[in-house]
């Protein structure tokens, strides 16, 4: 609805990791530098955890859309599932029919593995949310990872968690597949001059042009409630920009970024913030008329 009053052509601040807005800030460059020196070293497992909306899913895309053809991939978006489940869904992802009974897709999956590796093609398993794997399927995912020939893994196994997924690693009874994880990264939020990066580029790639649309004071309060995590940053920089085409302008100050956080619940709440409750349900009221409008024209 406010990308014609800022000349964009595409929405920045949108929640669906989309790999278009990929910015190579440290913690995502380094995260894919040790995802891409592991595959290359032919490491069996391989694990990557952050926060909530610190950018796991977003470079697993990276990931599945930057591996070159030496690679066959298989991806589980939603790891809760039984090893049953799990050996089926990797089956699929290999083109292995799933529907065979357990011991036939055993079978199948590893005459597949090994007809991948005589063809010097490396079987990649990219699983997303992995702290939501049930324990006998960590279990079952771990004797798959066994199979190998004299000098390589058939299969490596990327897991992309939330920190709980340390924390149940720590067990003692998943020590054997703590002990196969040999690299590992752990993504942290963003620094302030990096949530200024993050936001012009995001507003770059979407086709603005002009003058800096944050103000200083706006950027370095949206970095303090955002606590640097990026999916918080698109939640209150999409708010602001809806405050600001509502208010007819073309720059975002510390008022508008208050109102924003004043609205959003997970956003840190500043200690200087003081704006009284009528201000909050008039922001909520203004987002809303300002999507019915929105819709109603479309």
């Amino acid at each position: 609805m406010y990308k014609p009053h800022f000349g964009l052509t595409e929405v920045p601040f949108g929640l669906t990791p989309n790999t278009q807005f990929y910015h190579p800030l440290v913690p995502h460059f380094e995260a894919l530098q040790v995802l891409t020196t592991a595959l290359a070293s032919g490491e069996g497992f391989i694990k990557v955890t952050g926060e909530v909306g610190t950018g796991k899913t977003l470079i697993c895309r990276k990931l599945l859309n930057e591996l070159g053809d030496d690679y066959v991939l298989a991806y589980l978006p939603n790891p809760y599932l039984t090893p049953n489940e799990m050996r089926a869904a990797v089956a699929s992802e290999l083109n292995i029919d799933s529907h065979l009974d357990q011991q036939q897709l055993t079978a199948a999956l590893n005459h597949r593995l090994i007809a991948l590796s005589a063809e010097d093609k490396q079987v990649v398993l990219l699983i997303d949310e992995a702290q939501m794997l049930p324990h006998e399927t960590l279990e079952a995912l771990r004797l798959i990872s066994n199979l190998e020939t004299e000098s390589k893994k058939l299969m490596q196994v990327v897991l992309f968690g939330q920190p709980e997924l340390d924390v149940r690693l720590k067990q003692d009874n998943l020590r054997q597949l703590r002990q196969r994880i040999t690299f590992s990264y752990q993504l942290r939020p963003l620094l302030a001059n990096e949530t200024a990066s993050y936001v012009e580029h995001r507003l770059t790639v979407s086709g603005y042009r002009g003058a800096p649309l944050f103000a200083p004071k706006a950027l370095k309060l949206l970095h303090q409630a955002s606590g640097g995590i990026p999916r918080l940053i698109n939640v209150l920089a999409h708010k602001c920009l809806m405050l600001s085409y509502g208010e007819n302008v073309r720059h975002i100050n510390v008022k508008l970024v208050k109102l924003a956080i004043k609205d959003t619940d997970s956003a840190i709440q500043p200690r200087n913030l003081r704006l009284p409750m009528m201000a909050s349900i008039l922001v909520i009221e203004l987002i809303l008329v300002i999507w019915w409008f929105g819709e109603s024209v479309l």
